[in-house]
């Protein structure tokens, strides 16, 4: 019932997705032109807190610091059409539409695990000091991006470690065959080519998973997509040191104050366990960070004006616009 439930839950969350994105679309783009300015405009009546916070994300996800001109190559957005990935296109629309019919640019969609020649709209990077040719905007959203209220208190969770996924990278193998059977957690690899191996287990809802005190995020082929809603639930979130980053800012995420530090190979994972068990104060703590830290990701208004200064500074930065 919990899984039917927790199903339902979820296509609501599809269908409000699409919803919004078709009422979007009808919006006339000279409407759209004119109400970037205005936009801009409101930001100079947020607090000097907001606007600083606002600035650092945008100067954050795209990190272009000079002028450069954009090969011929680039897509036009007059001649941008749906593809495949569908909701990645219908996220970077509802941000293009914005702008002028002959604005041109690079994008990427899919898991991006390496840094573009030219710069590039892209929903993933690699943590690095070189990255600016990958600029970040919230892309493939309705999956990244869905929360569930988590109904259960900390106190009442269960006292163990869970995570529920596919195996598809040898990492994952790895930590499931290595903790499948362990006391303290409830791991497991549902994928079909894990049929009759003892750490083949049952799919978990988020629900169901949300059960427990401490809650596994490790990275598939790029980022790990349950990492935003476990920093939203009253779960405490396990995780190695994250190698890529996407909308969410990963890289700006502190270990032992936003989610607890595992080593590279999990052989302190037992150890991290056991004195989040005893310390339950101080788990809490974490938690209280990372609801914070989500928080900011949660307000819509904020983060389509966020979406389309990147794109602004994008455009800027490619010789098409002028500063606001």
């Amino acid at each position: 019932m919990l899984t039917m439930s927790a199903k339902a839950h979820k296509n609501l969350h599809k269908l409000r997705f699409y919803s919004q994105q078709t009422i979007h679309h009808l919006i006339p783009r000279a409407f759209l032109q004119r109400k970037r300015e205005s936009l801009f405009r409101s930001l100079e009546n947020l607090s000097k807190e907001d606007q600083q916070n606002i600035l650092y994300r945008v100067n954050y996800c795209n990190k272009l610091n000079k002028g450069i001109d954009l090969p011929e190559q680039a897509t036009c957005l007059s001649n941008f059409k749906r593809e495949k990935s569908g909701t990645y296109y219908l996220d970077l629309l509802s941000v293009l539409r914005y702008f002028p019919p002959e604005s041109r640019f690079f994008y990427l969609f899919g898991d991006v695990t390496v840094v573009p020649d030219v710069p590039t709209i892209v929903k993933s990077r690699p943590i690095n000091d070189l990255n600016q040719n990958s600029v970040l905007l919230k892309l493939n959203g309705v999956r990244h991006y869905y929360m569930v209220k988590d109904p259960y208190s900390y106190d009442d969770k269960l006292d163990y470690l869970v995570w529920r996924g596919s195996c598809n990278q040898d990492h994952r193998r790895e930590f499931v065959r290595k903790f499948y059977d362990h006391s303290l957690c409830n791991v497991g690899d549902i994928h079909k080519n894990a049929l009759g191996q003892p750490w083949h287990k049952h799919f978990m809802s988020v629900p169901e998973q949300l059960k427990y005190k401490f809650v596994l995020s490790i990275e598939g082929k790029d980022v790990a997509t349950n990492l935003k809603w476990i920093m939203s639930s009253n779960s405490l979130c396990f995780m190695r040191r994250p190698s890529f980053e996407t909308w969410f800012m990963e890289g700006t995420l502190l270990p032992g104050y936003h989610y607890v530090l595992l080593k590279d190979d999990y052989s302190d994972l037992e150890d991290k366990v056991i004195y989040y068990r005893e310390h339950p104060c101080e788990a809490k703590e974490v938690i209280s960070n990372a609801n914070r830290y989500v928080a900011q990701f949660m307000n819509t208004e904020k983060e389509r004006l966020i979406g389309l200064l990147i794109m602004q500074k994008y455009f800027e930065r490619t010789h098409q616009l002028f500063s606001h």
